[in-house]
């Protein structure tokens, strides 16, 4: 029996870390003996943490246990966990999650008595690699690249940098395409990035064509962005650009660009470049356009879209 504590801002690293427990199950009745619970009540709390296998082998249980850094347990609660927490069945290994939204700027409030008792446990942090810290990513990055047999050139790497920030998860999605684009070769240069990733020019240029009416211009640039990325990739990529861009507007008069860099995980110097940039486009322009996206999105998903590319183009003329 163990019990784990896995907290932080680096979601990716988190996941890959529940996954590394999850091969030790036995693969015949890894189904049965892996469960996960989101901020179950605190009845349904100590159930849980008196779960035996149903199956032979052992069992992993992951809790998603953020919701209670919000709230206070009694000391009479918290000291039926720490009760519940030593009974745990030998066969039975128990992982609480607390991952923190990296664009809300929280933290986990360490005083109390839960993060306390649960720090005694097999505690680790996964922290966001600062985007100041390119020389880690890069290393990050070169480290992904080897596992999943590519070399990426050093400029490669910083147009990837310059375009995704400090997001892990994001890196794996643009290399594992990059390996089948640029096959058989095994190296990514510069260019390949450029022709095959959605980078911040052209995000901004899309935007720009649509909040300034160049409504031709507009869907020049989604049909060439559909070279690219399928046209949900696209949607996706500039909402989250969006969301961005979003913050910036939000915080630009009371924090410092270092301080939006952490919050939007984008390197200081495209901050400001951005920045620069978003001057002659209102908060809410952004915003409308978030919600035309995220509402093509919905009707997408949906199936009541029967033309993906109408749709999009509908949200885009706006």
């Amino acid at each position: 029996m163990s019990v784990y504590f896995y907290y932080g801002d680096e979601d990716y690293s988190i996941e890959q870390a529940i996954n590394e427990k999850k091969k030790l199950l036995d693969k015949n009745f890894s189904a049965m003996n892996f469960k996960t619970y989101d901020n179950p009540s605190f009845t349904d709390l100590i159930s849980i943490l008196r779960t035996t296998p149903m199956m032979f082998g052992k069992m992993l249980i992951v809790i998603n246990c953020l919701d209670y850094f919000s709230k206070s347990f009694e000391d009479s609660q918290n000291k039926q966990i720490e009760e519940a927490l030593s009974l745990v069945s030998e066969d039975v290994d128990i992982i609480f999650t607390a991952i923190i939204p990296r664009d809300e700027g929280k933290k986990l409030d360490t005083r109390r008595k839960l993060f306390k008792l649960l720090s005694k446990q097999n505690a680790q942090e996964f922290k966001t690699i600062p985007t100041y810290k390119t020389d880690e990513i890069t290393l990050w990055i070169n480290k992904y690249a080897r596992k999943i047999g590519i070399k990426v050139e050093q400029d490669a790497s910083l147009t990837l940098i310059e375009q995704i920030g400090n997001n892990l998860r994001e890196f794996v999605n643009e290399l594992d395409k990059l390996k089948l684009a640029v096959y058989p070769e095994k190296t990514v240069t510069k260019a390949d990035v450029k022709n095959n990733c959605i980078t911040n020019e052209d995000l901004f240029n899309f935007t720009d064509y649509i909040m300034t009416n160049k409504t031709d211009l507009a869907l020049l640039e989604f049909r060439k962005l559909l070279f690219k990325k399928h046209e949900l990739e696209i949607i996706s990529a500039l909402q989250t650009m969006l969301r961005k861009w979003i913050l910036i507007k939000l915080n630009e008069k009371k924090m410092s660009t270092f301080e939006i860099s952490k919050l939007t995980g984008m390197h200081e110097f495209v901050v400001k470049k951005n920045m620069e940039k978003m001057k002659k486009h209102s908060l809410k322009a952004l915003v409308d356009l978030k919600q035309n996206l995220i509402d093509a999105e919905y009707k997408i998903k949906s199936g009541q879209a029967l033309d993906t590319k109408e749709v999009i183009e509908y949200a885009i003329i706006g």
